[in-house]
């Protein structure tokens, strides 16, 4: 499974940086708004230890990262805007539409040569203005589902006036303030909703674009207010100034809607691209950082798609494979090949913590950590596996 991020915020919010922050990409940093349909575009292999050692050990002529595909798209203008009364242009969607998440970009960082458009830094605002363009565009995507739905509920198939009144209750519950993600749906309401591909109805992973100075305490703040009750958050906002203010107001908004929210410098993090690894990490350290916020948005693009890793390892190749949480071996074996699942047998699996500590397969196996697994198994995040099969029949 590919991860597709679609990187969006008001303009000057930092997200090009951030991008060339997660990509290496130079993608030259401006102001331009959805009047252009401008779009940046990378794939960025997934750091991961695991294949790392593993491919140290086996030593294979290939070696494999996952990947996650970015796209930095221009700067959402405000919702109070004339141009964006019937939601964005279906040129500028295209760029987005297809993304299995969004990276939402806040700007709570200050500066006196990179103003803010709105004349102040005011997270809450900023949040609210974004999210009431993309409902804009969500009901005019509806509203062009309801004209061809009610042309075809004049015919008397029931299940055309059924997605009409489905329709014109979504239609009611966003006018009326609420997002995609939140409407309470059935799992067939769900799937109809779904075909529109509706951009509130999205994953969202809020990310907080902060000063260096405050980057530490930014991230030590989100922390705070994901693990605080939901009755102490308004203090917890309120007792912030500055930068920290935004941050929380961030935090906050993330925490309401059961999203995430990270805390990244991404002008400091696209600087930091640009230096030896080595340096990169000496300079993290310093700041008490334990990874770039980079590979922090990967994670969390992860968590909040409910995504995990598998392993393939042997003298030919070592890679990382992408799967959903909860997929039985089969559909993990479909990964690696549509033949493999067709005809699988079972899976030899081993914990790569079980694999490392025994040094081969052989040893796993007298110790009985090498398993072998039916159709039902659940594949589990950091497993090697092998898949044996037949497709002759």
């Amino acid at each position: 499974m590919a991860l597709t991020v679609g990187i969006i915020g008001l303009p000057q919010a930092g997200k090009t940086s951030l991008f060339n922050a997660l990509t290496g990409a130079g993608a030259p940093a401006g102001g331009y708004s959805t009047g252009t349909v401008q779009a940046n575009l990378a794939v960025v292999s997934v750091p991961d230890e695991r294949v790392e050692r593993l491919a140290a050990i086996f030593q294979p002529r290939k070696k494999t990262l996952a990947t996650v595909e970015f796209v930095d798209v221009a700067g959402l203008a405000s919702a109070g805007a004339e141009a964006k009364r019937e939601g964005l242009s279906d040129e500028y969607l295209g760029h987005i539409r297809a993304a299995n998440a969004l990276a939402v970009i806040v700007r709570c960082f200050t500066s006196a040569s990179v103003p803010h458009p709105a004349g102040s830094v005011d997270a809450a605002r900023d949040l609210s203005d974004l999210l009431a363009t993309l409902t804009l565009t969500d009901l005019a995507t509806i509203e062009g589902r309801m004209v061809r739905t009610a042309k075809a509920a004049k015919g008397g198939d029931k299940k055309y006036q059924v997605e009409l009144d489905l329709l014109r209750r979504v239609q009611a519950e966003l006018e009326a303030g609420k997002l995609a993600s939140e409407l309470d749906l059935d799992p067939s309401e769900r799937a109809t909703i779904n075909d529109l591909f509706l951009l509130t109805s999205k994953p969202r992973l809020y990310v907080a674009n902060v000063s260096e100075t405050v980057l530490a305490d930014a991230g030590a703040l989100l922390a705070q207010l994901a693990a605080a009750p939901a009755d102490a958050l308004p203090a917890l906002v309120a007792a912030q100034t500055g930068e920290l203010r935004a941050v929380a107001e961030v935090g906050a908004r993330a925490r309401r809607e059961g999203t995430q929210a990270i805390a990244v410098s991404a002008k400091l993090e696209a600087e930091l691209k640009e230096l030896p690894p080595e340096d990169t990490a000496e300079y993290l350290e310093a700041l008490g950082l334990p990874q770039l916020g980079a590979e922090r948005v990967i994670q969390a693009g992860y968590r909040l798609l409910n995504l995990i890793t598998f392993l393939t390892a042997g003298e030919d190749e070592v890679r990382a494979w992408t799967v959903e949480a909860g997929s039985r071996a089969p559909t993990a074996a479909g990964k690696v090949h549509t033949d493999i699942e067709r005809g699988f047998i079972r899976a030899e699996v081993t914990r790569y913590e079980d694999f490392i500590a025994a040094g081969s397969f052989a040893v796993a196996r007298e110790r009985g950590q090498l398993r072998l697994e039916g159709k039902e198994y659940i594949i589990q995040d950091g497993d090697i596996a092998h898949f044996r099969f037949n497709v002759s029949k």
